[in-house]
């Protein structure tokens, strides 16, 4: 991360903590609600699968500049099946960057070639090791495997939904992560129960358990793109939401957090660790501060 940036958001920081102001930080597009797959924990795809138009994208990311977003993730649906005319994903990510976002990240299911150095961070779902990743995605493992090892940049980090199907799996993708060339991090969320996904919610316990793993695998090495300060938050939803500093642009309309605060009661079962670590973090809780600062700082 540039010096420049990173005093931009410690000064954001202090005036939120210090003011306790509830300007948005972090932006998040939907591109597309358009995939090529249909995930078993996944209740947001192809519902329209219409591909919003540039020129909408770009009144959006301009939008969300305006109010403060320095930190700008592009979602779908699949984010690579987004085209209009001749222009693509990689226009969308260095637009972005020369309007003047500090950091731009892609969500991807990794189905397709992951030729994308100028965005900071490409996350790609990963959801277990190829028995589990299989039986929630389709056949698809390997085909991700290959597009990492063939990726034109280091700047990949795993995203791992955690449910009722893998959670004895976040070892194994928090040491893939470590071993696999190209792969900078992984990040991890608990599946967010929507209704008709409720069956592979987990219990305080599993969620315990799983939070140990990561820990134990912190611990040999693994890059964990997540705070441990977090976890005792995370594990009993004792962290305030939604995240005011939040906010999500879909064909127009703008959410405070996430799509997810439309569904009444969801926001108390939430499971996107992010959420947790910014929420704790503009409270003023001293060890997220820290630990943000250092996992930012090495990974970024």
């Amino acid at each position: 991360m540039k010096l420049s940036s990173f005093a931009y958001f410690a000064r954001f920081g202090l005036k939120t903590i210090l003011l306790r102001q509830e300007k948005p930080i972090l932006g998040t597009i939907i591109l597309t609600d358009k995939c090529n797959l249909h995930c078993r924990h996944c209740s947001v795809n192809n519902i329209t699968a219409v591909l919003y138009p540039y020129g909408q994208i770009s009144e959006e990311m301009a939008r969300l500049y305006a109010m403060g977003v320095r930190i700008l993730f592009f979602c779908g649906g699949e984010t690579f099946l987004w085209q209009d005319g001749e222009k693509t994903l990689r226009d969308l990510v260095v637009e972005a960057r020369e309007m003047g976002f500090l950091i731009v990240n892609v969500v991807t299911n990794g189905t397709f070639p992951l030729d994308l150095p100028e965005a900071d961070l490409i996350l790609l779902s990963l959801d277990g090791d190829q028995e589990k990743h299989n039986a929630i995605r389709g056949d698809t493992y390997d085909l991700i495997l290959e597009n990492v090892r063939r990726a034109t940049a280091d700047n990949i980090c795993f995203y791992m939904a955690i449910n009722r199907i893998n959670r004895e799996d976040v070892r194994h993708v928090c040491l893939l992560a470590r071993d696999t060339p190209n792969v900078r991090a992984v990040s991890f969320n608990f599946h967010t129960p929507y209704p008709d996904t409720r069956s592979l919610a987990l219990t305080p316990e599993e969620k315990a358990a799983c939070c140990g793993a990561i820990a134990q695998a912190m611990e040999e090495g693994a890059p964990v793109f997540n705070l441990k300060s977090a976890f005792p938050y995370l594990i009993h939803n004792r962290f305030p939401t939604p995240c005011r500093q939040c906010v999500v642009m879909e064909n127009g309309r703008l959410s405070t957090c996430g799509r997810c605060i439309d569904v009444p009661g969801l926001c108390q079962e939430c499971g996107y660790f992010f959420v947790a670590e910014y929420t704790l973090l503009f409270q003023g809780n001293w060890r997220v501060v820290f630990e943000m600062l250092r996992t930012y700082l090495k990974y970024i």
